[in-house]
């Protein structure tokens, strides 16, 4: 399990109710001021931490925006992949009714992600260039944890990982993800494990290249919807897993955007040809089948 999957105990002391009130009433009501160490919300939330980490390679005062943006975006990158592996190991276990809480909260996180997009809609070209060549190689293209974002959600393609093999950690973590099924890829298994007739070369294919849409797939989802009740677990899982995907597609369309704001159609940092590299990758749907399906519905 990676070290993101489980929280360090923090650094505050447990209190309970009783002695809740016990504070309060003491405190005739009055937030609790003197404390024998570190304050704990900042033991618990690191935020202190957080606040040191912007460290802006310009005197811009946009620079900042867009620096601290990217860090939300990061942070938001973690917590989404976190749900949706969470929400994997329930399906992987049968327990989908279980799994439907995280990936609705995952849909949540990508909305909130996409939110970030709109405190840089003040950036235009010019205020882009002022800081760009400062960044020099540096690229969103090459965050390690959006790669681990697109791999559980089966998009995948294995050079992407070239840049990281000189920070070992990084590349082991990236490697095994690539290496492991997708929660598509699971979830397909669900289908079989359900009765759907899904071939054994489908199940057992090399899920480190990304997954073709197949007709039996798709076939399965048309029978799944068939029947719309509170009992049938596997169709509310499809309307969660449809959220995910529309979500994350639309941070591909406002990341898009963004870029065409700020860079219109000029050669990304990362050497990629930028504005055509994105519109490429728009066109690789996340969970294929379970939108086809519906043209059969």
């Amino acid at each position: 399990m990676n070290s993101t999957d489980v929280a360090s105990p923090p650094a505050v002391r447990p209190v309970d109710a009783a002695e809740r009130d016990a504070r309060a009433a003491a405190n005739a009501g009055e937030p609790t001021l003197e404390f024998g160490d570190r304050v704990p919300y900042d033991a618990y939330v690191h935020a202190s931490t957080l606040h040191s980490l912007q460290r802006t390679l310009s005197d811009d005062p946009g620079e900042m925006s867009f620096l601290m943006v990217s860090q939300i975006m990061e942070l938001y990158f973690g917590l989404t992949r976190h749900e949706l592996r969470h929400a994997q190991r329930l399906i992987r276990a049968d327990r989908v009714w279980e799994a439907l809480a995280p990936l609705r909260r995952a849909a949540l996180h990508l909305e909130g992600l996409n939110a970030s997009w709109q405190t840089l809609r003040w950036m235009t070209p010019a205020d882009f260039n002022r800081f760009r060549n400062l960044l020099g190689e540096g690229s969103g293209f090459q965050s390690a944890m959006y790669r681990q974002l697109e791999f559980i959600l089966g998009v995948r393609t294995p050079s992407l990982i070239r840049p990281f093999r000189r920070q070992p950690e990084v590349y082991a973590e990236l490697e095994q993800a690539l290496h492991a099924p997708s929660l598509w890829d699971d979830v397909i298994a669900l289908l079989a494990r359900a009765g759907h007739d899904i071939p054994a070369d489908l199940l057992g294919r090399d899920v480190a290249t990304e997954h073709e849409p197949h007709p039996s797939v798709e076939a399965a989802w048309v029978e799944v919807y068939r029947v719309n009740g509170p009992d049938n677990h596997l169709r509310q899982l499809g309307e969660a897993l449809t959220e995910v995907a529309e979500q994350f597609g639309d941070w591909r369309y406002k990341h898009l955007k963004a870029v065409q704001r700020t860079m219109g159609a000029k050669v990304g940092s990362g050497g990629s040809a930028g504005l055509a590299w994105l519109q490429r990758s728009m066109n690789r749907v996340v969970f294929p089948e379970i939108w086809s399906a519906r043209t059969s519905m």
